[in-house]
């Protein structure tokens, strides 16, 4: 019983290793915190939290789409910066300048944006150019062209009904009442939006946990390998409990943010298609082996285009959120955000050869690079050490990736 239960801890370790070492990070840099600002500063100040997840939801969304670049065989997109400068510019004149239908703008963002994916995808897929070579040039390119468009100067503010469809919260903390305020946790708290965020929260688990088992009964049916079953439900336990500690900082704040909400969207469409249906999987097949791929029948010129067309789609995306977040459209919008979605897919376990990585990896590597900026930034850490710390984070990772894979070919 004791080597089946160890065994069980040994196999849920080993397969959320990262999830793991979040959490460990966020709790030294509690403590670190903590201890630098005599108690008056905290990492899990509910505050902090909605504020980590506002700042990096464009990285989360970057490196969903950033991940299926990297699943084709270790390729990237450098572009996605700038992409997201010309897109913002460009919401900015259709929705400030030109005063045009928020629907009707964003549609045309996304066209935009998609378009300029598969023109990058087009010369990558087609023309077999190298797609680092692509897309360093649609960096330069892009970034030159958002300059132009906003001839050096950001356009702001931006109408308060675009804003609400990414900055507002679910439910709405100005609608309630001082009678509905009480003491919690030692804090004043909405007591409306606690119920409301945490009934929202049980249902989020309630809806993971049963996807989770009809997941493991179809794989069963297939005839897959599945983990035992206290394993199994020892990772279900943990990983509600997870949510649920996140639902109660929200709870505690100012409530559900939307832009949460479209993550989730975004995580959970991605996470199936990578995982369950056909094209999702011959993004591993490419990054596995691109030749045995091809000679097995799979198009893998229009699988690349696909990746880059939708890069482009999801930079969109992203320009969107970070204009909403910034309350502008500036041209130096989107600088590095190339580098925090490439350092989130590797961190989030992502190989630097392809055909290994998932989702839910990309986003808690995501959620790594977020604790890390926002927690250094707290204690005060110079930049130029932030920096430095960021980049040997993603040097290990990789390093990590390297041995693991010549350990498994015994090399």
């Amino acid at each position: 019983m004791v080597n089946k239960l160890t065994s069980s801890l040994k196999s849920i370790f080993k397969g959320n290793t990262m999830i793991f070492v979040l959490v460990g990070v966020m709790i030294l840099f509690e403590i670190l915190i903590s201890a630098h600002s005599d108690g008056n500063s905290h990492l899990f100040a509910p505050a902090n939290i909605t504020n980590i997840i506002r700042q990096n939801a464009y990285v989360v969304i970057l490196a969903t789409g950033m991940l299926l670049c990297i699943l084709t065989g270790g390729n990237i997109d450098l572009s996605v910066g700038s992409v997201v400068a010309l897109v913002g510019a460009l919401a900015g004149v259709f929705i400030v300048n030109l005063q045009l239908p928020i629907w009707l703008a964003i549609c045309l963002c996304l066209i935009i944006g998609t378009l300029i994916g598969a023109f990058h995808g087009m010369f990558i897929a087609f023309v077999h150019i190298p797609p680092f070579i692509t897309t360093l040039a649609g960096m330069l390119l892009w970034r030159g062209v958002a300059t132009i468009v906003l001839d050096g100067k950001p356009i702001a503010p931006f109408p308060q009904k675009y804003l609400n469809l990414f900055e507002s919260f679910i439910p709405n903390a100005g609608e309630a009442s001082e009678a509905n305020e009480i003491e919690m946790f030692g804090e004043i708290i909405d007591k409306h939006v606690f119920m409301i965020t945490m009934i929202i929260t049980v249902i989020c688990v309630l809806a993971y946990i049963i996807m989770e088992v009809i997941s493991r009964e179809k794989k069963i049916k297939s005839g897959y390998s599945v983990s035992s079953k206290t394993s199994f439900f020892a990772k279900l336990a943990f990983l509600s409990v997870v949510i649920v500690i996140m639902g109660q900082f929200l709870a505690r704040d100012r409530g559900l943010p939307v832009i949460l909400i479209l993550l989730g969207i975004i995580i959970a469409a991605y996470g199936y298609f990578t995982q369950n249906t056909v094209p999702g999987r011959y993004l591993y097949a490419i990054g596995g082996n691109e030749k045995a791929a091809r000679l097995s029948g799979v198009n893998t010129n229009k699988v690349m285009f696909f990746a880059y067309t939708n890069m482009g789609f999801i930079s969109a995306v992203a320009a969107l959120v970070t204009i909403a977040r910034l309350n502008s459209a500036q041209p130096t919008a989107g600088q590095n955000y190339e580098m925090d979605a490439i350092a989130s897919c590797f961190i989030g376990g992502a190989s630097a050869y392809g055909g290994t990585g998932t989702v839910g990896g990309a986003v808690v590597g995501a959620i790594f690079m977020g604790v890390l900026n926002n927690g250094m930034s707290i204690l005060g850490v110079d930049m130029n050490w932030q920096r430095a710390v960021k980049g040997m984070v993603l040097l290990l990772a990789v390093l990590f990736d390297v041995m693991s894979k010549k350990k498994r070919s015994g090399k």
